[in-house]
């Protein structure tokens, strides 16, 4: 999805980290829990706000890399370790087990070598900012991803930061659709509102030589999130970021693209205020907000579409679901059939109609 602009301090990536990889672990998914003021618990009504809370200002001193990608530089004895261990469990309610689980996974990512027994620890950040950052998750919903700055999708750990939308296990799905067309390897790819750039870094590591990826965002944080993506996995040769809307950074490319994949904003705006505080407070609305029947920036692509693809080339779109993938296929075999053949609606893994593919004439 297209992510928002938030106004914040640029990234700031030292080269000695950028092609630092983490170890496969289980992936820490985006939960969305049951609100924690539902809960009886005394210690749920006090830590859950009763509004979405603005996002604080970090401080001029404040490190703007994400977590997992820092060095491991400040010491922390071991003592005052397991003391910040304790406080942060005595936070989780009996109502939000999960948050066990992510306090696991911060001190993974916050302390690498704490396995070792080595004391003092070394931590990738200090202790007071790990307090900070775990209590804004407990508390205010930040979502977990936004914590350590990453996420686990496909093969791949992908970079994140508040202003992109975290990559969601559905979505994975595009990028074996985009494997089963003939030529694959070979082709020119663009991902369309490409946010963390996980689907474009993911098609450029299953590219032969000559294929390549252009990846387009409005938002100048997804650009430069995108960008460190790709040159962590290695892949700049074969992805080029584009800052742009949509369509408009590929007039160079009219006409050559053999796919075109996009997971746009596709939530109707009347229900942004129904979903979870984890993903309505905290994930850029631009990332969400599809206006009025959430359809607003899929009829765009579907409209431009054919533009950029070649004779043959295929595209696959995420949408909402079942009601608006049927209601695409049915208009562009319709609208556009003269542009376009064997459109239709594909499963996601829960069986429901998640996206539309078809074929350029």
């Amino acid at each position: 999805m297209a992510t928002l602009a938030f106004l914040s301090r640029p990234i700031a990536y030292s080269a000695a980290f950028l092609l630092r990889t983490k170890p496969p672990r289980a992936s820490h998914r985006l939960l969305l829990p049951k609100s924690l003021a539902s809960s009886s618990s005394a210690a749920a009504s006090c830590l859950t706000p009763p509004s979405p809370r603005g996002d604080p200002d970090p401080g001029q001193g404040a490190d703007p890399t994400p977590l997992f990608l820092r060095p491991a530089s400040h010491p922390v004895p071991a003592a005052a370790l397991a003391a910040f261990r304790r406080r942060a469990e005595a936070l989780v309610p009996a109502s939000a087990p999960h948050l066990r689980r992510h306090l696991r996974w911060l001190l993974d990512d916050a302390a690498p070598d704490a396995s070792s027994g080595s004391d003092p620890a070394l931590l990738r950040a200090p202790l007071d900012e790990l307090e900070a950052l775990w209590l804004r998750h407990v508390r205010d919903r930040r979502p977990f991803q936004y914590v350590v700055g990453n996420e686990h999708w496909r093969d791949l750990v992908v970079a994140v930061r508040e202003g992109v939308l975290i990559p969601r296990p559905e979505t994975e799905a595009v990028v074996d659709m985009a494997r089963k067309v003939e030529g694959f390897e070979a082709g020119w790819w663009a991902d369309l509102g490409t946010g963390s750039g996980a689907i474009a870094v993911a098609v450029a590591r299953e590219l032969g030589p000559e294929g390549r990826v252009f990846a387009t965002d409005v938002s100048e944080v997804a650009v430069e999130v995108a960008r460190l993506n790709v040159e962590r996995y290695g892949v700049q040769d074969k992805v080029e970021v584009r800052h742009g809307s949509w369509f408009e950074p590929l007039e160079d490319v009219k006409g050559k693209l053999m796919g075109v994949i996009s997971n746009p904003p596709y939530i109707p705006t009347d229900d942004l205020p129904g979903l979870q505080p984890e993903v309505g407070w905290h994930e850029p609305k631009l990332a969400l907000d599809g206006g009025k029947d959430g359809l607003e920036h899929l009829l765009h692509l579907c409209e431009r579409l054919s533009s950029v693809l070649r004779p043959g080339g295929f595209f696959v779109f995420e949408t909402n679901g079942n009601k608006q993938s049927e209601f695409l296929v049915e208009l562009i075999s319709t609208e556009w059939s003269s542009s376009f053949r064997d459109v239709e609606a594909v499963l996601d893994f829960a069986d429901i109609k998640r996206f539309v593919t078809g074929y350029r004439r």
